[in-house]
C-alpha cells in the first residue's frame, strides 16, 4: 500500500505541491495523471526518497522508501528510463542490481524473459538500445526483486501499440496477484484501460480522487456549436466551466439540460448536445486540469524541475 499524507514541497517562493493526500490500495492499479508540471514527478520522486518533502508523509507500506530494509525487494521504481549506464549491456545492468539487492544472477534471465528482451538485445549495449528498448530494461530492473509495490513514471514511452498492450497485461496481471501499482501516464486511454482508481492533480493539488467508475460517471457534457466561442462565453458567464477539446467541442461541468437552456437563450445553434461519460477519460482530464488551472492562486507556481515534465 502506499500512502500520501498531507505532502508540501516547495522550492524557495515556489510551490510544487501543496497538500497533497491519496491512498493506493493492495491489489489496485492507481492511475496518477496531471498536466506537464502537474507536480505528478516531483510527487513520485519524495514517495522514492530522491527528494525530501517540506512537510508531509510519502509511505509504502506503511514507511518512508529510506526506511525500508532492502528497498528493492519492496518497491519497484522507473522513473527515468534513459537514467541507464550506456556502456552497459542490459544483461550487466540487470546482474549488477541482482547483486545489490542481493539475489541470485538466475534471476536476471527470468525478468529478460518476463519483459521480452531475448539474448541479442540482452547482450547489447544500452546506449544502442531504442526508447522501447530502455523501457523494457527499466521495468525489467523495477520486477528484479520480485516487489509487491511499482511506482512508474511514464512506462509506455517509446513502446509500440503491440508493446503497450502488453504492458497492459503485466501491470493488471502484478495487481491481480496481490501488487500495489501506482502509474503515471500520458496515454489515458491505456491508463482508462488498466486502472482501477484515478488520482489526478493540477497545480500541485489533488484535482479529483475516486474510483475509475465513479470518477466517470460524472464527467459533465459534450456539445458542439455552429459558434462555439460565443455559447462558451454565455457558460461562463453562468458560472459553468467549459473546456475546449482538441477537435473543437466543448466540455462544461453541467448538466445538459442547463446547457442546452444556455444554448437557447443566446440563440445558439447546437450540432451535438449529451452528456460526456462516452468521451471517457480524456474528458475528465480535459474538465479537472481546467478547473485546477483557473483555481490556482497566483503564488502557486510549479518548480523548474517539474516544467520542464
Amino acid at each position: 500500500m502506499i500512502e500520501i499524507e498531507n505532502l508540501t514541497k516547495r522550492y524557495g517562493s515556489q510551490t510544487a505541491v501543496a497538500d497533497v493526500s491519496f491512498r493506493c490500495e493492495t491489489g489496485t492499479v492507481t492511475g496518477f495523471l496531471g498536466p506537464n508540471g502537474a507536480g505528478k514527478s516531483t510527487t513520485m520522486r519524495i514517495l522514492c526518497g530522491l527528494t525530501p518533502a517540506t512537510s508531509g508523509r510519502a509511505l509504502i507500506d506503511g514507511v518512508p522508501y529510506r526506511n525500508l530494509p532492502n528497498p528493492g525487494r519492496a518497491v519497484g521504481v522507473l522513473l527515468d528510463a534513459s537514467a541507464q549506464h550506456a556502456g552497459r549491456t542490459g544483461r550487466e545492468v540487470l546482474t549488477l542490481g541482482a547483486l545489490v539487492l542481493g539475489l541470485p544472477t538466475g534471476r536476471v534471465g527470468q525478468v529478460l524473459d518476463l519483459v521480452g528482451l531475448d539474448k541479442k538485445a540482452a547482450d547489447k549495449r544500452v546506449g544502442n538500445y531504442s526508447l522501447g528498448m530502455r523501457q523494457r530494461l527499466g521495468l525489467a530492473h523495477a520486477l528484479l526483486g520480485n516487489p509487491a509495490t511499482l511506482v512508474l513514471d511514464e512506462p509506455a514511452n517509446g513502446l509500440d501499440p503491440e508493446g503497450i498492450f502488453w504492458m497492459r497485461g503485466l501491470l493488471r496481471e502484478f495487481a491481480d496477484r496481490g501488487g500495489t501499482v501506482l502509474l503515471s501516464s500520458h496515454l489515458l486511454h491505456e491508463v482508462e484501460a488498466v486502472a482501477d482508481h484515478l488520482v489526478v492533480i493540477g497545480n500541485g493539488k489533488i484535482a479529483a480522487d475516486g474510483s475509475k467508475q465513479e470518477l466517470l460517471a460524472g464527467a459533465g457534457t459534450l456539445v458542439r456549436a455552429v459558434e462555439a466561442d460565443a455559447l462558451a462565453a454565455t457558460l461562463r458567464a453562468g458560472g459553468a466551466t467549459v473546456t475546449a477539446t482538441a477537435d473543437g467541442a466543448l466540455l462544461v461541468d453541467a448538466e445538459p439540460l442547463v446547457v442546452g437552456r444556455a444554448a437557447a437563450a443566446s440563440g445558439a445553434v447546437l450540432t451535438e448536445l449529451r452528456t460526456a461519460d462516452g468521451a471517457g477519460l480524456e474528458a475528465l482530464f480535459l474538465q479537472l486540469t481546467a478547473t485546477a488551472t483557473a483555481a490556482a492562486p497566483a503564488g502557486a507556481i510549479n518548480s523548474p524541475m517539474e516544467v520542464a515534465r
